[in-house]
């Protein structure tokens, strides 16, 4: 048997980037095995940048999902942007998420303009998602369609909602991180706080079941996170900022209908990350224009 001290490690860190509602998150999901961002068919479900670490024989991939890179409305906007552009500058490969067309938006041409700020100073892997819903024929066209605008180090289609070559993009990766130790513990999935993830996971749930025009307009604060002496539950208090009065309704629902199907559906998901049973209660509270005051938005947790 091979020593274990001659087994050479590769560990670094890479950005997912991509426009909005690409599928960045359920691919960092896929590839860590465990539902730790929030997903949704909204934009702006991923708010902040988000580190997750996948680890097995070949050493440490630390990946961080980036806020998708779009122009900015607000304060909350350029927060969003900013977090990407700083996600970019300081790993070692990226890692550009797209759709199998032959299309190239505006969104995409923004990231293009960056990465060619870049000036190839770091490996740009490109992985068209979705590939169970495209032919051959069309991915062949798409990827030939960017590589006509990127020199890009490699090019993987995957399908994150499938679970579809996920392993040819690990191995991708893996070859061009660096050679050396681990980051962290091999059984770390997150360096994300259990409440913060908590509080993403609310605000999952409430981009599912609102309106069109309410989700973007929330944020998700847990004031309470405390497991019990005993350990049988982990008590949980969290508030759901809305910026309008007519919105705080919604959220409540016809004798608060709504805001228990949120609440069901996220205790779920925090009761299976945890492992515990979960008693979680949600409060809703109006903000005007959270999303421009900077205050607001550091306790609320958008801070670089």
């Amino acid at each position: 048997m091979e020593d274990q001290k001659d087994i050479k490690l590769h560990s670094g860190f890479v950005a997912l980037i991509g426009r909005p509602n690409v599928g960045k998150s359920t691919l960092m999901n896929a590839l860590i095995g465990q539902k730790i961002a929030a997903v949704s068919p909204r934009a702006q479900t991923t708010r902040k940048r988000i580190q997750t670490v996948y680890t097995d024989d070949r050493g440490q991939l630390v990946f961080l999902d980036t806020p998708g890179i779009t122009k900015a409305k607000n304060k909350l906007g350029d927060f969003m942007l900013e977090a990407a552009r700083n996600a970019v500058a300081e790993v070692d490969v990226i890692l550009w998420l797209v759709e199998p067309s032959t299309f190239i938006g505006a969104g995409e041409r923004t990231i293009l303009e960056k990465l060619k700020q870049l000036k190839n100073k770091v490996p740009v892997i490109l992985a068209i998602n979705k590939k169970d819903t495209a032919s051959d024929e069309q991915l062949a066209k798409s990827i030939a369609a960017y590589q006509a605008e990127y020199d890009f180090t490699e090019v993987v289609p995957v399908s994150a909602v499938k679970e579809e070559n996920l392993e040819q993009l690990l191995e991708v990766l893996f070859r061009y991180v660096p050679e050396g130790p681990m980051y962290f513990d091999p059984d770390t999935v997150t360096d994300e706080r259990m409440r913060d993830i908590a509080a993403e996971m609310i605000r999952e749930k409430a981009l599912k079941f609102l309106d069109k025009e309410i989700p973007h307009g929330i944020a998700v604060l847990v004031e309470t996170f405390r497991e019990r002496p005993d350990g049988s539950l982990t008590d949980i208090d969290a508030t759901i900022i809305c910026e309008r009065e007519s919105h705080k309704g919604i959220i409540i629902g016809k004798k608060g209908s709504m805001l228990r199907k949120i609440g069901t559906a996220a205790r779920q998901d925090i009761e299976e990350m945890l492992e515990q049973q979960v008693n979680l209660k949600l409060f809703v509270k109006v903000r005007p224009d959270w999303r421009d005051n900077q205050m607001l938005l550091k306790e609320y947790g958008y801070k670089l």
